[in-house]
Formats: structure tokens, C-alpha cells, sequence
């Protein structure tokens, strides 16, 4: 199943979790169930913006946009983010409120069955989603996946509070509850946020990827080459490296070429999704580049 579908089901699961935790609220009256279904209503938009986000990024490159549309997925990440913090300020108002003047929660039995049966539906949904978005790089499904997995943790929260309600007679435990669940969702959408900002700045690829892009320059280190200046940087789905191959200044331009496109060829095979560009110079020649800060990107040699 593509990432699309997966995100289309979100949307649909997000309006059934919706419909069983208003219904929650609505014969038990507790605020803390009330801040659950207002994160539904986030699943809800964040499912339908990476879905619009996820289209946008597989669009070919274009004119205006020859790297192509990958990073459209980080706007999905960080609108969500947003989202989950706007849903928090609506939970602590609502909270407030109930704290300042309690109010006796009813059918709590039945408010919990159906937070559980929701729980359920988002938990099954998120972790298919989860090891979908780790095989295809998305960042858009991997957010809608993780806020998913914090409204279960969030529904969680919200039956063990009222289960105290219950059994302790203390009303005020539901609004805290309640303050509770939003500072959790705060928390995780600021992490969103966070990490689509770091998206947007071109972020070096992931550690175990640029290892294994010097793994395989090392596999052509028997050749009279050496390589240097490798950059990399990724873009939603997309990785990239640029990197210089010096060769023998004896060496004709045809064999030089042959042997970056092997060199090439073996990058794009152990590194799925990555492009590659590389410069040919030959060994007694550097070039002229700025160099990376302390800490950066190494050159391999």
C-alpha cells in the first residue's frame, strides 16, 4: 500500500475516532474526554494536510523546481506540529473552566469502552503506519504516525483518570488529567515543529547513511583515485551527495567517465533514493571550495 492510501485511511480512522470520543464525552461529560476528542479533530486535519503535503512531493522535478518536490513533506510535519499545539491551548481553556467549577462525570463506564475501541483503531493505525513511513523515508507519514501514537498514550492518561474519578470521588482529577494530556501533546508537537525546521535548513543525511556511502567509495579504493569534498544533504524521501574523484591526469576522459558512472552506479544500488553528483579533477589538482565547519561533513580519502 503507498503512503497515500495509508494517509487516506488516517483521515478515515481519524473521523471514526472522532465519532466514538465525542459519543464518550457526551454521556460521561468529563473534560478530559472532551480534550481527546479535540485531538481527533487534529488526527483529523494533519491526515488530510500530509495527504495534500505526500501528493505534492511526488510531483517530478519541473522548471522551477529541477530538485524536485520532496521537501513538501516538511511543511506537512511542521502544520502539524502546529496543529497539536493549537489543540493543547483548546484542552487547557476547557480544562480551566472545569477546574474552577467541577462538575459530576456520568457514565464513565461506558465514556471509557468507547475511548478503548478508539485507542485501539489509532494504535493498530499507527504502528502499520510507523514501519511504512521507516521503508519509504516519509516524514509526513512518520509525523501523522507519532501523533497518532501520542493520542493513544493521551487516551490512556484520559481512562486512568477517570478511573481515579471514580473510584476517589474526586472531580478535579478529570480537568488535571485533562492539563496533563495537553502539556504531553505539546511536547511532541514541538519535536514536529523542531524537526521540520531542521528539514527546511538542509539537514546532512542520517549517520548510518553517510556510513555506508564511504563504505561503498571505500570498495573503489584498489583504483589509482581518491575521493574528497563529500556533502550530503536530504530532502523529504531524498538523499544527496556531491563529492569530488580525483583520477590520473594520464588517464583519458572516456575512462575517467566509465569509472564515476560504476562509482555513481554503486552509490544510487547501497543508498536507496540517493543522487549523486561528482566532479572529476585530476590527482595533482584541488579545488577550490569552502570548507565545512568544524564538526562537519568530513571529506573521505
Amino acid at each position: 500500500m503507498q503512503v497515500s492510501s495509508y494517509l487516506k485511511v488516517s483521515a478515515v480512522v481519524a473521523v471514526a475516532t472522532i465519532a466514538l470520543k465525542a459519543g464518550a464525552w457526551y454521556v460521561s461529560g468529563s473534560v478530559s474526554l472532551l480534550s481527546d476528542a479535540i485531538e481527533g479533530l487534529v488526527n483529523l486535519a494533519g491526515a488530510v494536510f500530509a495527504l495534500m503535503m505526500v501528493s505534492w512531493a511526488a510531483q517530478p522535478p519541473d522548471e522551477g523546481h529541477p530538485y524536485g518536490h520532496h521537501k513538501a513533506e516538511y511543511f506537512s510535519s511542521g502544520f502539524e506540529g502546529v496543529l497539536i499545539v493549537a489543540a493543547a491551548i483548546a484542552i487547557v481553556g476547557a480544562a480551566g473552566e472545569r477546574l474552577f467549577h467541577p462538575a459530576q462525570v456520568q457514565a464513565i463506564g461506558l465514556g471509557i469502552a468507547l475511548s478503548l475501541a478508539s485507542t485501539a483503531l489509532n494504535g493498530g493505525l499507527a504502528f502499520a503506519m510507523l514501519r511504512k513511513a521507516a521503508q519509504e523515508r516519509s516524514i509526513a507519514l512518520e509525523a501523522d504516525a507519532k501523533h497518532l501514537i501520542t493520542d493513544v498514550w493521551t487516551s490512556v492518561g484520559v481512562v486512568v483518570g477517570l478511573v481515579g474519578v471514580h473510584f476517589t470521588g474526586w472531580l478535579w482529577l478529570d480537568p488535571v488529567v485533562a492539563v496533563c494530556v495537553a502539556g504531553n501533546i505539546v511536547r511532541e508537537g514541538v519535536s514536529l515543529v523542531w524537526r521540520s525546521a531542521d528539514g527546511l535548513m538542509d539537514m546532512a543525511v542520517e549517520p548510518e547513511v553517510r556510513a555506508q556511502i564511504d563504505r561503498t567509495l571505500d570498495v573503489f579504493k584498489t583504483q589509482p583515485i581518491r575521493f574528497d569534498h563529500v556533502v550530503t544533504r536530504r530532502a523529504g524521501q531524498r538523499r544527496f551527495v556531491d563529492l569530488h574523484m580525483h583520477v590520473p591526469s594520464a588517464w583519458t576522459l572516456g575512462r575517467a567517465a566509465a569509472l564515476r558512472a560504476d562509482v555513481e552506479r554503486a552509490l544510487m544500488r547501497d543508498v536507496a533514493g540517493l543522487r549523486t553528483t561528482i566532479q572529476l579533477l585530476p590527482n595533482d589538482v584541488e579545488a577550490y571550495v569552502d570548507e565545512p565547519a568544524a564538526g562537519g561533513a568530513a571529506a573521505s580519502s
